[in-house]
């Protein structure tokens, strides 16, 4: 019989918060942070040595499928804090027709629309929420351009967390819709992602939030690593030669780049890394911008857009580590139009019966124009991130219509 991951005892081996930019690792656990000292993200170390010897990745084997099989890597201590809406290990799944078309290797989505609220957001959130409620936290906020402020309104309702959410004035009304049905305070603003962000970081004094902005809070990375780790476990404690990410504020790039360094100090996985491809749109590319001018920062990206909202950030606080990854692990990041994400949208859909949602989509661009380049080869093994549903997102239209009252003509519909 499995062991249930959310409510076996289980040790925990977190020691520290370090910031990620100075170094300095005299942030206590088990305390409220935000931000560090120098205005950059906080990441979570644990005691590896302790946690070899405490759980072998055999032992993995004997738990349920989710993503609390890794509680050994992840900061929940106790498991009555632990807020689940189910959250099941997501499927690989390859494009074997567009592999024969295209002659190539191994093309794997790694399908994260199959989690509570249809998206990898839900990893994040589940983490940071299921840490808020640790800590005693009562009120939560966040601005977003869609996903992510369902999931955070959904894993608040569960925990009994109010949640404040802030949306673009553009975004699509089911999202708002879903962000409100599932218990969050929600707002349209009059500006993007990151005018949101300021109304966050203004009002959470006055308002009693805890800034749940991306990498603003120590923990959403902790649920998006776990991405990096089912990864490696799926492919027999292996990592492809590629993968292409959908990079808006970078948490699961950052976070899988955390997660293949953990597992190689416990000696799960080799020191082989894929090459991380941090994928943006030509409307909205501050990351490849930055890559290609060889710096660490990517300023404001002024008049933001494009169709796959979820990458539409014009800045992000975790720049510097989404540019370290890229660089360390030899990679690169690229940008693609949304004429060519909405061909790949269409071209998966019709040859793989695989619906994307336009972030994904645009990872599928990214390979292709990869290939074209010469950046990558077909012979790699790649993987692809479906970072949700792409049943939350405005398809084509259907325009063909039959009429039945009328003498039907079966040789015209072929």
């Amino acid at each position: 019989m499995l062991q249930n991951n959310l409510t076996t005892y289980r040790p925990t081996f977190v020691t520290n918060l370090e910031c990620s930019i100075s170094g300095a690792d005299d942030y206590a656990a088990d305390e409220v942070h935000g931000l560090s000292r120098e205005g950059r993200p906080l990441l979570v170390r644990y005691d590896l040595a302790g946690v070899k010897a405490a759980v072998s990745r055999d032992d993995l084997a004997g738990r349920t499928h989710d993503f609390w099989r890794y509680r050994e890597l992840l900061p929940v201590r106790h498991t009555e804090n632990i807020v689940s809406l189910g959250e099941a290990i997501t499927p690989l799944v390859r494009l074997s027709n567009l592999e024969r078309e295209m002659g190539a290797g191994e093309i794997i989505v790694k399908d994260e629309g199959r989690l509570p609220t249809g998206s990898f957001k839900a990893r994040g959130l589940a983490m940071a929420v299921s840490m808020a409620k640790e800590l005693g936290i009562t009120k939560a906020a966040m601005p977003t351009n869609g996903n992510a402020g369902a999931a955070l309104a959904a894993y608040c309702s569960r925990a009994g967390i109010e949640s404040y959410v802030f949306c673009p004035e553009d975004t699509p009304e089911v999202n708002v819709r879903e962000i409100a049905l599932q218990g969050a305070k929600v707002w349209r603003v009059n500006g993007l992602i990151n005018d949101c962000g300021k109304i966050v970081g203004e009002g959470k004094e006055q308002m009693g939030w805890y800034d749940v902005s991306t990498l603003k809070e120590p923990y959403r990375i902790e649920g998006k690593k776990t991405m990096g780790l089912e990864l490696a476990e799926q492919l027999g404690w292996d990592v492809p030669d590629v993968i292409f990410y959908p990079t808006g504020g970078g948490t699961g790039l950052i976070g899988m780049w955390k997660a293949f360094a953990e597992l190689e100090a416990l000696g799960w996985i080799g020191a082989k890394r894929p090459r991380m491809v941090a994928v943006q749109a030509t409307g909205c590319a501050p990351i490849v911008k930055a890559f290609e001018e060889g710096v660490e920062h990517a300023p404001l990206w002024e008049e933001a857009h494009t169709i796959a909202s979820g990458i539409r950030v014009p800045v992000a606080v975790g720049d510097f580590l989404i540019l370290r990854a890229v660089r360390e692990s030899g990679g690169f990041a690229i940008a693609v139009s949304d004429d060519a994400i909405d061909q790949a949208h269409r071209d998966v859909a019709r040859k793989d019966g695989f619906l994307l949602c336009p972030e994904g989509a645009a990872t599928f661009a990214a390979y292709q124009q990869s290939l074209a380049e010469g950046r990558v080869s077909k012979s790699d093994r790649v993987v692809l991130f479906n970072c949700g549903s792409g049943l939350k997102y405005p398809m084509p239209p259907a325009e063909q219509f039959l009429d039945r009252t009328k003498p039907i003509d079966y040789g015209a519909l072929n």
